[in-house]
């Protein structure tokens, strides 16, 4: 690592000296680079101010809670009440499965490096942070896009859409949908971790990222990179092209709609899902293909993480249910 990133980590640890005293915090020595002996790294997270800690905690804890209430009540709604077992509801459900599963990667070891000393996390524990991460990354993109396809098909050719459909196709693309993330995620965990990691083992972020990772990483990279873009097109580029391609065809069978109200109905059937692929695909693409230029921020990219990490699963519950007319009833129905 050149001496400037080194001199700028031990600027962050400075008064931090407790930790290095009980080996809970401490930067590989010379023989250990050059041994390639890492079993663990260390996540420097948001800040090293104590109250701004206890602080992002409780912020990070009301999240987290509301984030497992509002996915886990959405499911319930969907399986519970008859009118929501439709296959745009069986989409959202599994959306909300995953959610769930997705923020629980990350927030819990989030609370806590908030409140303790400890901000190491082991090298199985970032290899499999980081293949969950991947995978349900990948598993969302598909199932936003398979979600753009039932909008299609919904508008496009209603009378035979709930023949077009069938809980077979349904639960066929949420199974390739899981399948295609997981494999995927598997080929980039194990090119990434195979690598030796013979610099430092701290990583400038809140989870064991993609970035942080190489930058860490030792030898020759140029295979990697081509690898890594080339999922990156595969996995996240072609379900967006395809979410734009539905939407295309949806606009043009909305635009021979005479009436100007029906217009209205099939675009709004369209804008929580649309809302969603905007807000996801968004700070994804800042943070894998936005341009690295000299005024490049880390604590730029860790905001953004933070939302499509912690914050996204929280707001999709919200952006299917509270301008939903169905889930608000079947939510009356299931209250006391």
């Amino acid at each position: 690592m050149a001496d400037g990133e080194d001199k700028r980590f031990e600027h962050w640890f400075r008064g931090q000296e407790k930790w290095k005293k009980t080996g809970q915090v401490r930067f590989l020595t010379a023989m250990e680079r050059s041994n390639h002996s890492v079993t663990e790294f260390i996540l420097l997270g948001f800040t090293t101010n104590q109250g701004m800690q206890l602080g992002l905690f409780v912020v990070f804890l009301s999240v987290y809670s509301l984030t497992v209430v509002g996915n886990i009540t959405l499911m319930v709604l969907i399986c519970n009440d008859s009118r929501l077992h439709t296959p745009m509801y069986f989409f959202i459900g599994n959306l909300s499965f995953l959610d769930l599963w997705y923020s629980s990667i990350y927030t819990p070891k989030i609370l806590v490096t908030c409140i303790s000393e400890d901000k190491s996390i082991s090298f199985a524990g970032c290899l499999c942070q980081f293949f969950f991460s991947a995978g349900l990354a990948y598993s969302e993109c598909y199932l936003l896009a398979a979600m753009a396809y039932d909008r299609y098909v919904a508008i496009s050719k209603p009378l035979l859409y709930a023949q077009a459909m069938s809980i077979k196709l349904c639960a066929s693309l949420v199974a390739v949908s899981y399948l295609g993330g997981f494999i995927n995620s598997s080929v980039i965990t194990k090119k990434t971790f195979s690598f030796n990691f013979c610099r430092e083992n701290i990583i400038d972020d809140f989870f064991c990222d993609l970035l942080p990772l190489v930058k860490l990483a030792c030898g020759e990279k140029g295979g990697y990179m081509v690898l890594m873009y080339f999922l990156l097109s595969f996995n996240v580029i072609s379900p967006a092209l395809l979410i734009l391609a539905s939407y295309l065809f949806i606009i043009a069978t909305v635009l021979r709609i005479s009436s100007s109200q029906g217009r209205l109905k099939a675009f709004s059937t369209c804008s929580s899902h649309l809302t969603s692929v905007t807000l996801y695909y968004g700070s994804i693409l800042y943070i894998y293909t936005f341009p690295r230029g000299s005024s490049y921020s880390l604590d730029t990219d860790k905001i953004v993480s933070t939302f499509y990490t912690v914050v996204f699963p929280l707001l999709n519950p919200m952006i299917y249910s509270l301008r939903n007319k169905d889930v608000k009833e079947a939510l009356n129905k299931l209250l006391p």
